[in-house]
């Protein structure tokens, strides 16, 4: 069970406003970066809140991979979106990979502020 979850929180994202409302194309990106950074994807749903009196709700992409998860959910009202990686490392460190995950989600949602967090799951030597 030892692995790495990476969390972000991103704030006045600049891209552009598609990527928050279109929970099909979202889920797309979300899986080409998913196979882009080396991990594999084995499941996904893409979902997209019905609209509000404000304008366009939020959707949620989450890709199930053989490692873990990613899952993405946006607020474009507020111009955020909330990141969630997480990779087991059982039979292999898988740290790196998602990294570049992160890293090229964070690049598609171009935000202007982001509150990044890590945590190292599992017993090292249990």
């Amino acid at each position: 069970m030892q692995g790495l979850h990476l969390t972000a929180d991103l704030y006045h994202c600049q891209c552009a406003p598609s990527w928050l409302v279109d929970a099909s194309a979202l889920g797309l990106r979300c899986v080409a970066a998913v196979e882009s950074a080396g991990l594999q994807a084995v499941a996904q749903v893409f979902h997209t809140f019905p609209a509000a009196a404000h304008g366009p709700s939020g959707v949620t992409a989450t890709v199930l991979l053989a490692e873990s998860h990613l899952c993405v959910h946006t607020w474009p009202e507020q111009g955020a979106v909330t990141l969630d990686v997480y990779v087991c490392n059982f039979g292999g460190d898988h740290s790196a990979k998602a990294q570049a995950l992160m890293d090229a989600l964070l690049a598609l949602f171009s935000p202007l502020r982001v509150q990044h967090h890590q945590l190292q799951r599992g017993a090292i030597n249990a």
